[in-house]
């Protein structure tokens, strides 16, 4: 009988990054499964590469694509940017796909990701974000 390779999570946790102690417990707020690998592939894409100290091939280069005009290979850039990062830095998800809503009137992109976690018995994953040029 062949062995098969299954991979299997106990769960995942992160600190939050709003870093306000629990009102009761003082204790810092803790992220579990899904919101924390949420947080994790939105760090991701956000992240500017240099900007980790130690490891400075983290990150994606979209938001140098968001002072470009918004056309459809500037969008096609974009989404092929997001998912090639999250596919080669969280390796906790798999079958990524991005939705890109261009929103001229506020110089911005809505993007919505959409992927499965790897080892949890959860529905796909689904959260939206806005993207900025930042000046």
């Amino acid at each position: 009988m062949p062995i098969q390779n299954v991979r299997r999570s106990q769960g995942f946790k992160d600190i939050s990054f709003s870093f306000l102690p629990h009102p009761v417990t003082k204790d810092l707020p803790i992220l579990k499964n899904e919101r924390a690998i949420v947080r994790a592939v939105r760090n991701l894409v956000e992240t500017i590469p240099t900007e980790r100290f130690f490891d400075s091939m983290i990150g994606s280069e979209v938001r140098g694509l968001l002072f470009e005009n918004y056309t459809a290979p500037i969008a096609i850039a974009i989404e092929d940017q997001i998912i090639t990062t999250i596919k080669n830095h969280e390796p906790r998800v798999e079958n990524v796909a991005v939705d890109l809503n261009a929103l001229p009137d506020e110089n911005s992109l809505e993007v919505t990701v959409f992927f499965d976690i790897v080892g949890l018995d959860v529905p796909r994953q689904a959260f939206t974000f806005i993207l900025e040029p930042t000046r």
